[in-house]
């Protein structure tokens, strides 16, 4: 299989990948990470001679991926979509692949020791944070995070298992690695620092107290749109390079990469290869999770209860299209710090890359793990209407339209597979309410989404009620008319 790679019809890694040392371990090798950070290093192995090598690691589920990768030397495929053309880049950056419950978790905790470690980042999704979205602070009865701190050498989180190789890197006189966060969530490093800390608190003050003062936690904001890879994209992938490459991943051609300049063991120059290095990541941050996420969401679950299972379908009904432009300038737009960006531009681009027909994004997709989501996405923007009393129609709509899609029943009475976190939750509000302001004030009570102010709310609590009214009555698509009709 390796030959077959560097033979593929692709850009190939003419580099020396001998050369290449693991001084990235990153944790969570699904397709986003594939996608974007690899890239990046990728880039500058070929472009700048950079020696910077990853050890990748799946902690809980994602063993083929990691099976695959190793059958073909820590090679895979990433394909560009457009609908003009698809190019394709094999990667070759991965130096070692390892699996926690296949290669033993000694083995990733060994790897996460070697003294040449300089960076553990990260793509675990929000909810492998074990936090709380409201309030940002780990969550000491998260199952996982309770089992991990019954048996601290022997943890299964990812929280759990970068404090036990710092103790580990501490006991042995290492230096401590930089904790990079590469997941959506405003402040991921602050997060992350929180929930690492706490947890090392709650196994050992000294080691909490040596992580606070050596371990630092830069923050990023990360961007491309990289839909689930199916057994079609696989398809498409081998038919471009001619050859099969069950490890593959596709992406849209754009990317970008914010970075807080905050390492304590070194980075690589990513600069280099086009990420953005600053100060302060939050003001970039709050504008990708409320302008790109924040519409993407919308156009999630008012795109699925539609009945339109891809994003760029949703941009073919002039309605949706117009609804999510005017709630990324009108409604989430006014709420940003960022300077010296073309919000209007900005928007604009993020229409035309969800119009890409290439890209088949699936709103099923986009719309999972909602508990996780809405918190940075849509209620922080409501947050600040209220304290300025401005118009917030269509994020309080795209609150509706999560909670109608949780009801786990789509318009024509077909079930809907929900996917969450906190799903039982969310069930046991959903059954023991009926249809409209019930079921509203029943999802309005689940505090670690909505806090504690929101849902006290009167104008707040009366805007998702009328939505949620409305697409009862007459269904997304013409709510959606509605709601645009009127801007």
């Amino acid at each position: 299989m390796e030959n077959q790679l560097l033979h593929a019809k692709a850009t190939r890694p003419h580099y020396h990948r001998d050369a290449l040392q693991t001084r990235i371990v990153h944790l969570g090798f699904g397709a986003f990470h594939r996608a974007h950070q690899s890239v990046y290093a990728d880039i500058l192995a070929a472009e700048h001679g950079s020696d910077w090598g990853y050890c990748e690691v799946n902690l809980i589920g994602g063993e083929q991926q990691i099976a695959d990768l190793k059958q073909q030397d820590n090679l895979y495929t990433v394909a560009e979509m457009s609908a003009d053309a698809w190019t394709a880049r094999v990667v070759g950056v991965v130096k070692r692949a390892l699996h926690a419950q296949v290669d033993g978790l000694e083995t990733v905790l060994a790897a996460m020791c070697e003294p040449q470690v300089a960076i553990v980042s990260l793509t675990i999704t929000e909810k492998g944070y074990c936090h709380s979205p409201a309030t940002g602070k780990l969550v000491l009865e998260n199952p996982l995070i309770a089992a991990d701190l019954q048996n601290p050498q022997q943890p299964k989180s990812a929280v759990g298992v970068i404090v036990e190789a710092l103790a580990r890197r501490k006991a042995a006189g290492l230096p401590a690695f930089t904790v990079m966060s590469c997941d959506n969530m405003p402040e991921n490093g602050h997060i992350t620092r929180n929930v690492v800390c706490a947890y090392a608190r709650a196994v050992n003050a000294d080691l909490a107290d040596w992580i606070e003062a050596n371990v630092t936690f830069p923050s990023t904001m990360v961007d491309r749109i990289v839909p689930a890879v199916t057994a079609e994209t696989l398809e498409k992938i081998a038919q471009l390079t001619g050859v099969r490459d069950p490890a593959g991943v596709a992406c849209e051609p754009f990317r970008q990469w914010v970075i807080e300049d905050n390492f304590v063991a070194g980075r690589p120059a990513w600069e280099k290869a086009g990420a953005e290095l600053v100060a302060d990541v939050i003001p970039f941050e709050e504008m990708k999770l409320r302008m790109l996420n924040g519409s993407h969401s919308f156009l999630a679950y008012l795109g699925y209860l539609a009945g339109y299972q891809h994003i760029n379908e949703c941009m073919e009904d002039e309605n949706y299209r117009r609804a999510a432009h005017a709630l990324m300038l009108k409604e989430q737009a006014p709420t940003l710090q960022v300077k010296g960006v073309d919000l209007a531009h900005y928007a604009d681009l993020l229409i035309a890359r969800y119009s890409n027909t290439a890209l088949r994004h699936r709103t099923w997709q986009i719309a999972m793990d909602g508990s996780q989501k809405l918190p940075q996405r849509m209620l922080d923007s409501v947050r600040w209407h209220r304290v300025h009393q401005h118009d917030f129609s269509l994020l309080a709509l795209g609150i509706a339209g999560w909670m109608r899609y949780v009801g786990g029943v789509d318009e024509k009475g077909q079930a809907i597979e929900v996917s969450d976190p906190l799903l039982p939750t969310i069930n046991a509000a959903v059954s023991s309410s009926a249809q409209g302001e019930a079921r509203v004030q029943a999802l309005l009570g689940i505090e670690a989404i909505f806090g504690n102010e929101l849902p006290k709310d009167a104008v707040f609590v009366a805007q998702v009620q009328k939505a949620y009214q409305t697409l009862l009555e007459k269904g997304a698509k013409a709510t959606v008319a509605q709601y645009a009709a009127a801007l």
